[in-house]
């Protein structure tokens, strides 16, 4: 008889500091797809769900699939929302319980809810007490997730993706299954170790195109190799988090010599720890990054330059207004910006017809002490649109989104993407779709942290990244933590870690 395979998705980053909550709205805004419907929309993309569908046909699955959920990065998940998600996930599974043989979820791994700060944690113990201890489960996550000991001890296989850009979202999902498939026939029996420095996260923040994690993430591919490993993930963990068990991680999913394979990980975690002072990324301020731009002579492509900082992708409001501020007084000329979160400005320009010169309070309106407060332009509205696009690059390619109600609007020389429903900047169809072509752009301006790599680099003459003083500020000593166990670096730079 196939094994019968129960999946599901639930995946939310979750700023602690933001005061944004995720709603049942913030879920249906970016994806929120039950059952097959799920596997119609994500199925064939870059998603971990797709990597399971991929081993599942091979092997003959039956996939039983509850829902695939997911809310851009914000302030926690409303209890509401979360009990309505994971209320899908677990009435699904105690319907077909008695026909499972395994379990595989899509999560991200830093989910905070209004009333848990281990939201997989959570949902993983809850599963537990339905189908108890011998039905192995098995787990994607981001990178950035915050491991906790729960979600370690409950969930038999780990796998975390290698790439940030995390482009190999479906190749994860592919091992997460294929591990999966030997434990449910009985060859192996994986459990996942976990190290944790006392850290709020990995100094680079977890890139994985220079720097030390290069050199981290070869090696954990190389001790995959080894008998009896199956998986190693290195999370940089996600730091704006205020939670006790915040930070990076280092897991190992295995079987036999368990001293052996927690020596492996140790040292791993003991080079984040060593290496913890040296950064690597230069953030410049919005005034220098914007000096450059007066001056940059394009060879070879735009100027990118990205606003760290505000980038939703990791729960900022996305409507900081310091570096297009500076963009304006400078007069740049042949620039584009995007995306600014103002639906209010956008209900205004909806107002008007294409062609129209408006002046309007744009952008900082969320918290105007964060990242600088509305900004007053006057432009010309050259496009109005609902705001969906399709994905094309290595990111998002086939995936759908939508920015919701959208308008560009031209003020002098600089095109700006205002949009309704707050996201980061990560593929070149969030600008194309809506008229904008970045590779003909002297200068392109993006809120994203990393992410947007993937896709803008291969167009760009030269990469700056710059903070503008919101929320996602990378010196996190700024930041209000009241919940994070102590001593922990960098909030008491005098830690001193020896792992038993």
């Amino acid at each position: 008889m196939p094994f019968t395979v129960f999946t599901a998705e639930f995946q939310h980053e979750s700023n602690t500091f933001s005061r944004c909550l995720a709603d049942v709205a913030a879920f249906h805004a970016r994806y929120f797809y039950p059952g097959e419907q799920g596997i119609a929309e994500r199925g064939a993309a870059n998603t971990p769900l797709a990597g399971f569908l991929d081993i599942g046909r091979k092997a003959g699955w039956q996939v039983v699939h509850a829902i695939s959920a997911g809310a851009n990065p914000s302030g926690p998940v409303t209890e509401a929302a979360y009990e309505e998600i994971a209320g899908i996930i677990l009435a699904r599974l105690s319907e077909v319980k008695g026909s499972v043989n395994g379990i595989l979820l899509g999560l991200h791994g830093a989910m905070v809810a209004e009333h848990t700060e281990d939201g997989e944690g959570e949902l993983l113990e809850r599963i537990r007490a339905i189908v108890g201890a011998d039905i192995p489960i098995g787990i994607t996550l981001d990178p950035h997730a915050n491991v906790t000991e729960r979600m370690a001890k409950l969930a038999n296989i780990i796998v975390a993706y290698k790439t940030y850009p995390h482009v190999d979202m479906r190749d994860c999902g592919v091992q997460a299954a294929s591990i999966m498939q030997r434990a449910m026939t009985g060859e192996i029996r994986p459990v996942t170790l976990r190290e944790a420095p006392p850290m709020l996260e990995e100094v680079t923040g977890g890139r994985t195109d220079i720097g030390p994690m290069v050199e981290r993430i070869a090696k954990a591919r190389a001790y995959e190799q080894e008998p009896d490993v199956f998986a190693v993930s290195v999370d940089g963990g996600f730091g704006n988090a205020n939670i006790r068990e915040v930070g990076p991680t280092v897991l190992v999913t295995c079987q036999g010599d368990l001293a052996r394979h927690r020596a492996f990980i140790r040292e791993i975690a003991m080079d984040m720890w060593d290496r913890r002072h040296k950064r690597i990324t230069e953030f410049l301020t919005v005034e220098a990054a914007v000096a450059e731009a007066k001056a940059y002579v394009a060879k070879g492509g735009p100027l990118v330059i990205a606003d760290y900082a505000d980038n939703p992708g990791g729960g900022a409001y996305g409507d900081s207004t310091a570096l297009l501020a500076a963009m304006i007084a400078a007069n740049l000329e042949n620039a584009c910006f995007g995306p600014i979160l103002d639906p209010e400005a956008v209900r205004e320009l909806q107002r008007h017809a294409p062609g129209a010169t408006v002046t309007l309070a744009l952008g900082g309106k969320t918290d105007p002490l964060i990242g600088g407060g509305p900004i007053t332009v006057t432009g010309t509205l050259l496009r109005l649109s609902e705001g969906d696009y399709i994905g094309d690059g290595p990111m998002m390619g086939g995936l759908k989104g939508s920015f919701g109600p959208t308008a560009v609007l031209r003020v002098g020389d600089i095109d700006i993407l205002v949009i309704s429903n707050v996201s980061q900047m990560l593929d070149l169809q969030q600008f194309r779709a809506f008229g904008i072509e970045p590779t003909t752009r002297r200068v392109v301006a993006l809120k994203s942290m990393q992410h947007f790599r993937a896709a803008f680099e291969p167009i760009a003459g030269k990469v700056m990244v710059c903070d503008s003083g919101a929320l996602c500020t990378p010196d996190l000593t700024k930041l209000p933590y009241t919940r994070v166990r102590r001593p922990i670096f960098p909030l008491d730079p005098e830690t001193v870690w020896m792992p038993a």
